[in-house]
């Protein structure tokens, strides 16, 4: 089983960020950032943590109004800076702890946080400002990361009560998992800010002061606050500290504080915080009922002949030929593809087998490698091939033999547009006609 070791709560202010890659470490401005962070850095050397699950608010980076999601879970197994406007910070990659995220998902959504996922997304810095500070100066080393964006910019927002309840949530998911890990909970953002409106420039000490009191000894209180309560006392983007309620919901009831502090140089009140876990592990029995409750829903869907449930795992695996095929819905994409497929392969970076099943056009093999049908939909209708035809080749079958088997053995169809000349090439294919 996984245990959570301890929690951490951290600013993550670009100022951070700044004052490491300006060299800023004798400066008496900014040298206190430096000290805070490096006693946060020797307690995860000593604590060796083999995960840590790293909750943040990302800022318009990559996530984007078009899709806002309250609770994005990320699955990568590794992660880089994102360009937030002048290029990427020349920091190391993080490794991610994909299967630990996976399972973390399911676990959440079990118990019913409606979960967004994702793959492929660079890391602003919510996560890079502090965690630059936690690397190793030598190798860009840290424990495996699973990042957890929170939707924060964008109201409605989840409660205090609801963040609250996501950390006892995930203290539920980390202990179920598997395999022996010791996990490290972090909570990045705040203390009191404001970066917009004549308010611009907001910092409440007394507030902060009171909050992080109550964090350690009586975090429910908390929840009792409303946002506009967070954003009166601490600034509206200050209220992004209710993750660090998150992360202190993931705890004992009692926990240990080693290390705090605080530091208000300019815009954003700068904190850095420690607390070792003081839980007891709940008894095997506990834990059993826990997994069973997570894979409740899907419990015997493997003894579904010929169906393959498109879960994270699969997900995982596929997303370098879903991401390929999905790029098909745009139209210079799909030219290019008909002109030279294997300019795109390399460009795609496919190893041989998904470029090879792609290619030979093997519907049935491309689905069983875990390429999800609603991809396959569009390579079909580009390459002039009807859905039936997809249809037909899913279960080993002619399409003549496959159409025996419709109500309507002359109806095929296809997500492409209607054609200029006429009908689309495949038609003509339709037995009977």
């Amino acid at each position: 089983m996984a245990r959570i070791v301890g929690g951490i709560a951290l600013s993550h202010t670009p100022t951070i960020g700044f004052a490491l890659d300006h060299h800023k470490q004798n400066d008496p401005v900014w040298s206190p950032i430096f000290k805070d962070f490096e006693t946060v850095r020797n307690w995860l050397k000593v604590k060796k943590p083999d995960a840590i699950v790293w909750m943040f608010n990302d800022h318009i980076t990559s996530f984007f109004f078009d899709h806002y999601s309250p609770f994005v879970l990320a699955l990568d197994d590794q992660f880089f800076p994102a360009d937030e406007g002048g290029g990427p910070r020349k920091v190391p990659p993080v490794s991610g702890h994909s299967k630990l995220a996976q399972h973390l998902g399911h676990s959440l959504m079990a118990d019913e946080f409606d979960m967004s996922f994702s793959q492929g997304k660079h890391l602003d810095h919510g996560v890079y400002s502090p965690l630059s500070m936690l690397q190793d100066p030598d190798d860009g080393t840290v424990a495996p990361i699973v990042p957890l964006q929170v939707g924060l910019l964008q109201f409605p927002i989840p409660s205090p009560l609801r963040f609250y309840k996501l950390g006892q949530a995930l203290r539920r998911a980390i202990e179920s998992y598997p395999k022996d890990l010791n996990v490290v909970v972090v909570g990045a953002g705040g203390l009191s800010h404001q970066v917009h409106g004549e308010r611009c420039g907001f910092n409440n000490t007394e507030w902060d002061m009171q909050f992080l009191e109550l964090l350690e000894k009586d975090p429910l209180t908390l929840t009792q606050y409303t946002l506009a309560d967070y954003a009166r006392l601490g600034g509206v983007e200050g209220a992004e500290i209710i993750v660090w309620l998150a992360m202190r919901a993931a705890l004992s009831a009692e926990v240990k504080k080693i290390h705090q502090t605080y530091y208000l140089p300019s815009m954003t009140a700068i904190g850095t915080l420690i607390y070792e876990n003081q839980a007891i592990l709940p008894p095997p029995e506990k834990i059993a009922e826990h997994v069973q409750h997570v894979n409740h829903q899907l419990a015997g869907v493997e003894e579904i002949t010929g169906t393959y449930p498109f879960d994270l795992a699969r997900s995982v695996k596929s997303f370098r030929i879903n991401s390929f095929l999905h790029k098909l819905i745009e139209p210079e994409y799909r030219k290019r593809f008909l002109e030279n497929p294997e300019e795109l392969f390399e460009e795609g970076k496919l190893t041989e087998e998904e470029r090879d099943l792609i290619r030979r056009r093997d519907w049935r093999g491309m689905m069983h490698y875990g390429a999800i049908f609603f991809v396959l939909e569009k390579l079909s209708a580009v390459v002039g091939v009807s859905n039936l035809h997809v249809y037909a080749a899913m279960r080993g079958q002619g399409l003549e033999d496959f159409m025996k088997t419709r109500n309507a053995p002359t109806a095929l169809y296809s997500v492409a547009a209607k054609e200029d000349s006429g009908g689309p090439a495949w038609e003509k294919d339709a037995p009977n006609k």
